[in-house]
């Protein structure tokens, strides 16, 4: 039978399911629609309900205050007129009376509405509205309060448009004949018949408004704003028109009541004994949120639910489809097996379990398999049917083989994955073999995995192996380190690690690129295979750091061996092309089990003895000890603190002056940096400033120091002052980076500096790296208009030809040398020779570290520019340079007694920019 006609046969089937879904859908649909309905009308009923008893509860609250507002009024009428006169209002204020912020105005006015007492000025009043008051009582002979709406004549004159209205109270007063003498006043703001809203929720849209016989507003509150109203004009926000009505509730959709076009449900209560009506309005929208939230979840959930049913019975048409075309093809279900098996490279066995009298297995035979799987054994489909493996039990493999089938009749199942050994029957290395039982049969499947095997065995070679260097890398380490770890304490040997880090790889890595870097790692690693034993194991962590596994190891004497080996083959150069490049080895070395008996603890010890043969001036190597342990541990706190002192603003500058020796004149000031940690107060830059040169951090504070530097001159800008040079240090792995002109560039542009207000201080250490690079950041940082320093001149390197190369605007005497003045000839003579070189050349000359009045007249009898030391000033915050800079003149007056021989040494050179 065709599909098309197995369609045909099952056409009801087919149809029954949909139809049920379709129907049982329309059932709840009907349902939900009808229960909605009927919510919303509870929904708009309870909304009607709401705001008709809202009205009712706002008439209430006006119809007190009106009462109060009559009674206070008729208590001071009987006051004033008892008085005869003599009753003042602002008195009465000032001690609390009329005090509360809804008064605006009380005031008693005479025949002509000239005000006799007040609480506040009667400015605030519109003229015609006093004679309105008056001519109203003077016509009239009834005492009965009034009540009138105005507005604030010195609100609207101010702030136009500000609501400023008031609701005025007045009454007739008379003379002891009974005759019109005066009318008393007490003028309330609108605002406060409105605070009924504070103490309940009319939400965003909703309105309350007190309305007078005639229409007119006298407040009129929404949500949480008061509307201005304007006496004697009609409002453009709400159309009173409804009013004409009888007292009750209604909705106002479908008539533009509203100015915002919100619709809303209304309600309002007339005020019994005054003419007024309480109207409250609740947004449409609001009041049927939750009507619609519900009406959202009972569609959602409809819809999830149809989707649920037509989904059913999508799922039992297909089943029911599935179950009846299965049945049709039962008998063709072993011929369409054989064509699925025989189009796969997997090997399909069907064996059957051939059994004794007792019941017992004797042997297997293959009953059927596909055309792969005869191949797997070399020969065709036809020649392997009938094969029992009794016949081949003398071979390893079908022995093996039968002991699993026994295994798997008794479980009913097995897989498993299986190496196969060199000359066994299928020629393959790996193969998966998968078990079934079925009844007295297995079903058996082969599948070649060789090619995944072998695919799995390179990632896991790739895992454990360095790709630069093809050396063991730390996963390996991690594997293999704790394995070692045990075998070497079972046979109760050593076992030692060196840790390895390159000198001076960073250099070349920076300097030639990561290409040349990798030819010095891969060069590096043969050296280190060069001087190990076969048993012993180099690993590459990454980067330059590598890590030698002695194992065994006799003694400590074997690890400093190859530690001295290691050494002196990295003492040979290594060759890049023509280019010869030094470097050196840091080794430290842990031993098991004297440093650690945790893979973990040995790395991390021999860790730290490589970072202190680093500290010490690398090249050498060095065992643990733990006493270095709590050394490197401090140091790298200060590192971690360092870090944080950057990214918290930790870091301050302090200016030491510098002036001309002759005038003792202000002229320039060096910056200095501090450090004020917030739990060690302030750290010396000796501690600090060595320990941000060996991490690397010295770069990021030399520009934090520039961008202090430059914001601090920018405020000393602003206030009008002269400014003098600012002299800024530079370290030498700053300058190496080849960066500070940009950096000071930046700075100078963002913060509007001249660049002839700042110099730079470059020590000589920092300018014979590299001379062509040097020049190159030196000419870069003069093109700014910069000026250039070499800092503590004498201590290093230079030569009268390197000055004249560099071509510097000046050099600053190192404070060894000025300490020697007045102690010895020989100092004398070495500044001088300075001197005359350096003015030779056409550089100004400072002494640092000047502290005594007989260094100074020394130093001006040699011609020296300028001077800066302890003699001269201290190195002081912003705030008191500003007044040394404001002073001008600095060089102190000859003292009585000389004292300069207990001052403390300075700390002008620790710095860094």
């Amino acid at each position: 039978m065709s599909r098309a006609d197995f369609l045909k046969a099952n056409l009801r089937l087919i149809l029954a399911w949909p139809l049920l879904g379709l129907v049982l859908c329309a059932v709840l649909w009907t349902a939900t629609l009808l229960q909605l309905e009927a919510e919303k009308k509870v929904a708009q009923q309870q909304a009607l309900d709401s705001v008709s008893s809202l009205s009712k509860a706002y008439g209430q609250y006006l119809l007190r205050t009106l009462e109060q507002m009559d009674q206070l009024t008729l208590q001071l009428k009987y006051e004033w007129e008892n008085s005869r006169g003599q009753l003042r209002l602002d008195q009465l204020k000032t001690q609390g009376m009329y005090a509360l912020p809804q008064f605006a105005i009380v005031a008693i006015l005479d025949r002509k509405g000239h005000p006799v007492t007040a609480t506040a000025p009667l400015q605030r009043l519109r003229v015609n509205e006093r004679s309105d008051f008056l001519l109203r009582h003077w016509r009239s002979n009834s005492s009965a309060l009034r009540i009138a709406l105005g507005r604030s004549n010195a609100a609207s004159e101010a702030t136009p448009g500000a609501d400023e209205s008031l609701v005025h109270f007045t009454r007739r007063l008379e003379d002891e004949d009974g005759n019109f003498d005066g009318v008393l006043l007490i003028s309330i703001h609108s605002s406060y018949f409105s605070e009924f809203y504070n103490s309940v929720s009319f939400g965003k849209f909703g309105i309350s408004a007190m309305v007078g016989e005639e229409g007119e507003l006298f407040s009129t509150r929404l949500g949480s704003r008061v509307l201005p109203t304007r006496s004697g004009e009609g409002t453009p926000f709400l159309d009173t028109s409804f009013l004409e009505t009888e007292s009750g509730a209604l909705h106002s959709g479908g008539r533009i009541a509203f100015s915002d076009k919100q619709s809303r449900y209304v309600g309002w209560q007339a005020l019994k004994a005054y003419p007024f009506t309480a109207v409250v309005g609740l947004s449409d929208g609001e009041m049927l949120h939750p009507y619609e939230e519900t009406r959202t979840i009972y569609i959602g959930i409809a819809l999830a639910v149809t989707a649920l049913l037509l989904a059913f019975a999508a799922v039992a048409t297909v089943l029911s489809l599935r179950l009846a075309w299965r049945h049709h093809q039962s008998e063709g279900v072993r011929n369409a097996y054989r064509m699925a098996t025989e189009g796969t490279s997997d090997g399909f066995y069907i064996i059957s379990a051939l059994r004794g009298e007792d019941g017992s297995i004797l042997d297997f035979e293959i009953v059927d398999c596909n055309e792969p799987g005869a191949g797997y054994f070399g020969v065709r489909r036809e020649q392997l049917l009938g094969m029992r493996l009794q016949s081949r039990a003398h071979e390893p493999y079908f022995r093996d083989l039968i002991y699993n089938y026994r295994a798997a009749m008794q479980s009913g199942f097995s897989e498993e994955e299986i190496e196969l050994p060199d000359g066994n029957p299928f020629k393959l290395r790996w193969i998966r073999r998968r078990l079934v039982r079925s009844g007295d049969r297995l079903a058996v499947t082969l599948q070649d995995i060789s090619a995944a095997k072998e695919h799995e065995r390179d990632l896991r070679r790739l895992a454990n192996e360095d790709g630069l260097t093809g050396l063991p890398n730390r996963y390996w380490l991690q594997q293999f380190l704790p394995g070692a770890l045990g075998r070497a304490a079972i046979a109760r040997q050593m076992l030692a690690l060196l840790f390895i880090d390159l000198d001076g790889f960073k250099d070349i890595n920076d300097t030639q690129g990561h290409a040349e870097g990798d030819k010095v790692l891969r060069a590096a690693s043969l050296r280190l295979k060069g001087v190990l034993r076969p048993g012993d194991h180099v690993v590459r962590l990454g980067g330059d750091e590598f890590v030698v596994v002695l194992d065994p190891v006799e003694d400590d004497s074997r690890a400093e061996q190859v530690a001295q080996r290691i050494a002196i083959a990295f003492d040979e150069p290594f060759y890049l092309g023509s280019e010869r490049h030094k470097m050196g080895a840091s080794i430290g070395i842990s031993l098991y089990p004297r440093d650690g008996v945790e893979t973990e603890v040995l790395l991390k010890n021999a860790d730290i003895a490589m970072y202190a043969v680093k500290v010490a001036g690398k090249g050498h190597h060095r065992f643990f000890q733990p006493e270095l342990f709590e050394t490197i541990r401090n140091r790298r706190e200060l590192e971690q603190s360092l870090v944080a002192a950057l990214e918290q603003d930790q870091f301050l500058v302090v200016y030491q002056p510098r002036v001309d020796a002759m005038s003792g004149q202000l002229c320039s000031m060096e910056a200095l940096v501090r450090w004020h940690h917030p739990l060690h107060g302030m750290v010396p830059p000796l501690e600090f400033i060595p320990v941000a040169e060996s991490s690397g951090l010295i770069s990021q504070l030399g520009e934090v120091v520039i961008e202090k530097v430059c914001l601090q001159m920018a405020r000393w800008q602003t206030s009008g002052l002269e400014l003098v040079p600012v002299s800024i240090n530079v370290s030498a792995r700053q300058f190496g980076r080849g960066d500070v002109h940009q950096v000071l560039a930046s700075a100078l542009t963002r913060h509007r500096i001249d660049a002839r207000l700042i110099e730079v201080e470059i020590t000589e250490s920092a300018m014979m790296d590299e001379q062509n690079r040097a020049v190159e950041q030196l000419s870069a940082i003069r093109a700014l208009g910069v000026r250039l320093l070499v800092d503590d001149f004498g201590t290093g390197y230079s030569s009268l030809s390197q000055l004249q190369k560099f071509a510097m605007d000046g050099l600053k005497i190192d404070r060894a040398f000025t300490m020697e003045l007045g102690r010895s000839e020989q100092g004398e003579v070495f500044v001088r020779a300075i001197l005359s070189m350096a003015h030779a050349l056409g550089m100004s000359v400072v002494a640092e570290g000047v502290e005594t009045r007989e260094q100074l007249d020394i130093l001006r009898a040699l011609q020296c520019n300028e001077v800066q030391g302890y003699f001269i000033s201290r190195p002081v915050p912003a705030e008191q340079m500003l007044a040394l800079m404001q002073q001008r003149f600095l060089i102190p007056l000859p003292a009585p007694a000389p004292a300069s021989q207990n001052v403390v040494m300075g700390e002008e050179n620790n710095a860094v920019s």
